[in-house]
């Protein structure tokens, strides 16, 4: 397992986020810390692999505890979620060495993305260290490239799903953990066919379940709910 650190000063968003990570087979979230004294202690306590680092804190600067990742827990990787995106702050992030640098709203597919791509990381280096102790220019190539270029049948385009719907639909149900073809309508301004459609293929990959709600009248009606990996 890969053991992450979440740190966000909104509660709301990091358990968000947690839900998004532990979506992903191989990862398990260890802390949450919403401020700079939590983020050193839970870092010295529970050296996690990863790290999910925003940049605007009441009490700190992302990009300076960065710094301080970097040189007192050198083996802790590091992604950037933030809403930030100035040239200068984007930048800087690369110039530290942070693994990806997401933007928010965080789209679960594009973190998937990158954590699968992290986990491809992870194991070609481990694979490296087991047959030799020198690494070859290719290889070199392809940790510099951080072996995340590939497509996942996920982003793969299906016919009749767009991706940026089906990720709006899909973090909408995150975030409610259920709900019916009539609130995702109304929330996300498509009609109640094209819902209903995203719904069912969210269901038919597994990362929704389908359910009948029975009211006082009317007949019964479909209730979609978000999975989340089971540990």
């Amino acid at each position: 397992m890969i053991r992450v650190l979440i740190i966000e000063d909104d509660l709301r968003i990091a358990e968000v986020n947690r839900r998004f990570v532990e979506k992903v087979e191989g990862y398990e979230v260890i802390g949450i810390a919403t401020n700079g004294q939590e983020a050193k202690d839970q870092m010295e306590i529970l050296q996690p692999d990863l790290v999910l680092l925003d940049i605007y804190f009441p009490d700190m600067d992302g990009l300076d505890f960065l710094s301080i990742i970097k040189e007192q827990f050198p083996t802790t990787d590091v992604i950037m979620l933030t809403a930030a995106k100035e040239v200068d702050a984007v930048v800087e992030a690369i110039r530290y060495g942070v693994f990806d640098f997401i933007t928010k709203p965080l789209i679960f597919a594009r973190l998937q993305q990158t954590l699968r791509n992290y986990q491809e990381f992870r194991q070609k280096v481990s694979d490296w260290k087991k047959d030799t102790d020198q690494i070859s220019q290719t290889q070199i190539d392809e940790l510099i490239a951080r072996t995340g270029q590939k497509k996942t049948p996920e982003t793969k385009a299906v016919k009749g799903i767009d991706q940026i719907t089906l990720d709006k639909i899909s973090g909408f149900l995150m975030q409610t953990q259920e709900a019916t073809t009539d609130l995702v309508s109304k929330e996300t301004g498509i009609s109640r066919s094209t819902a209903r459609r995203y719904l069912e293929y969210l269901v038919a990959k597994g990362d929704a379940i389908a359910d009948l709600s029975y009211g006082v009248v009317g007949r019964p009606e479909r209730v979609y709910k978000s999975v989340g990996r089971q540990k």
